[in-house]
């Protein structure tokens, strides 16, 4: 992970083609629209390594599945085998756990840890920063080798992670290079870095993530994207039906 942070101050890959607009609302919807996949599915497998003070990293290796066009996503845990077949799925507002064991579901949210890690749920759904945000403040700044914006975002509505967010943006292009979360209060949550992306489709995702736990000193986790692919997936996944045959 220290290698990973030096990263984060190298050039990463180049996407010309996309202005920047002084319209920072509109900027929010730039950063969705090139991550966001409005008409076809997204799939790929995530390995997350979880690093907690005096003790083991823990790694986990999991496939999503996405459908932006109808807010879906499904989470299967791949490894450890000992957590092989659990799973998170979401089906309209709903975000459930599956647990292969017990054979039963619980209601979780977006907010819930994956796996124990600093990741998220909703690190692994599609952004909507244009439609959950409005832009607070916003100025310049450098960020590595980067011109960037700054903007300071606050929750317009109740169904996201956190109230208070502050983005480090490109200027070339609306990729998000370093992410800050914040309690209503105003307490620093978590950063998330972003130092690679990668082309998917016509898409831009984060190829991996860095993020740090701002409470407990020490806590971090690694998200790297692999495998990635635009391939239709079938509705039947989206289901929990489908949880129950695959952890079987």
């Amino acid at each position: 992970m220290r290698r990973l942070l030096m990263l984060f101050s190298l050039a990463m890959i180049a996407a010309p083609g996309f202005a920047v607009s002084a319209d920072f609302q509109a900027m929010l919807n730039e950063i969705d629209e090139l991550t966001t996949f409005a008409d076809g599915d997204f799939s790929a497998v995530y390995t997350i390594i979880a690093e907690r003070p005096g003790q083991e990293r823990e790694v986990t290796q999991a496939r999503l599945f996405r459908r932006d066009a109808n807010d879906q996503f499904l989470i299967l845990i791949l490894q450890p085998e000992v957590q092989r077949g659990q799973g998170y799925l979401q089906i309209d507002e709903n975000v459930w756990f599956y647990d292969p064991e017990s054979r039963r579901f619980e209601r979780t949210t977006i907010r819930e840890s994956v796996q124990g890690s600093d990741a998220q749920n909703a690190d692994f759904n599609r952004n909507s920063f244009g439609s959950d945000y409005r832009v607070t403040d916003a100025r310049e700044g450098r960020l590595g080798t980067f011109d960037v914006w700054i903007l300071d975002l606050a929750a317009t509505t109740s169904g996201v992670a956190y109230d208070r967010v502050r983005l480090w943006v490109r200027k070339d292009v609306p990729l998000v290079l370093k992410q800050e979360d914040y309690s209503v209060s105003g307490r620093l949550m978590r950063t998330s870095l972003y130092p690679r992306y990668e082309r998917v489709g016509e898409k831009l995702l984060p190829k991996q993530v860095l993020i740090v736990d701002e409470l407990d000193e020490g806590r971090r986790t690694q998200l790297t994207m692999s495998d990635a692919t635009t391939r239709p997936i079938p509705d039947s996944v989206f289901t929990r039906a489908y949880l129950e045959r695959v952890s079987n």
